[in-house]
């Protein structure tokens, strides 16, 4: 039986909590027969993020909250991956716009000696707008082309790992070797790095489409169309930097 910790980074998410995506994780859980934990990341939000998630975690077993500096994402999924005490780990949005029970649908694979299991949102991505799903396209024809070919999404924010090779990569990552100001929520693209390092290891993937649809609710993140156009430009930054330090050499393990 597996057991497995859960991670769910957490910058503003004011009004995803206040709608009870954590009431949602928990009524899932609470019905499993496997072991399991629950890390809220809290990235130095600047809305009542902590404090909700603070009062959630008093009342309910099993759950806990990280506070950590501001870092970003991938620093909050890091601070997580640290602190897990299960041999599995996921990584899960707050918004739950993969409802955790689709868990159920990537553990089966680890029993199959696969490493690293990922959502997938296939390509209709329900909710999102038709500029959001023209620029996905886009980025991942150049993403496939010169990059993991045989991904088809490398940004579902539902990833399990095994938490030995998590702790493995993530200090590699050249996110954590940029050392810029990292205002605001920083996501970056860290994901086509943590699995390309992970391909390129030796390590198995599997891919496994799950459901989706756009539930983000945060009003506190920033401008929705300002963040989508930085967004887009680190991920378009970060998959020329992968092929960069591959053609140099850094991902070559000593």
């Amino acid at each position: 039986m597996i057991s497995i910790s859960i991670i769910i980074p957490c910058y503003n998410e004011e009004n995803n909590l206040k709608n009870g995506v954590l009431n949602e994780v928990y009524a899932f859980l609470k019905t499993q027969q496997f072991k399991w934990e629950v890390i809220v990341c809290n990235d130095e939000s600047t809305d009542n993020s902590l404090k909700l998630a603070q009062d959630f975690v008093s009342k309910h077993k099993g759950f806990r909250v990280l506070d950590l500096p501001h870092g970003g994402k991938p620093s909050a999924v890091w601070g997580g991956i640290k602190q897990a005490k299960y041999p599995l780990t996921l990584f899960t949005d707050m918004d739950q716009s993969t409802p955790l029970k689709e868990l159920t649908k990537l553990i089966p694979f680890f029993d199959q000696n696969y490493d690293v299991v990922i959502g997938s949102r296939g390509i209709s991505r329900e909710g999102n707008s038709i500029i959001r799903k023209i620029m996905a396209r886009g980025f991942l024809f150049g993403r496939r082309l010169f990059l993991l070919p045989n991904i088809i999404d490398t940004q579902c924010g539902f990833k399990a790992i095994k938490t030995d090779l998590a702790k493995k990569i993530f200090p590699n990552l050249q996110f954590f070797k940029d050392k810029s100001d990292k205002k605001g929520w920083r996501v970056s693209a860290f994901d086509v790095e943590l699995l390309f390092m992970a391909q390129k290891w030796g390590y198995k993937i599997k891919e496994v489409e799950v459901d989706w649809k756009n539930e983000d609710l945060s009003t506190t993140k920033g401008d929705d169309s300002a963040r989508f156009k930085k967004e887009s430009k680190q991920m378009m930054q970060e998959i020329f930097r992968v092929i960069r330090n591959n053609l140099q050499g850094v991902y070559d393990q000593k």
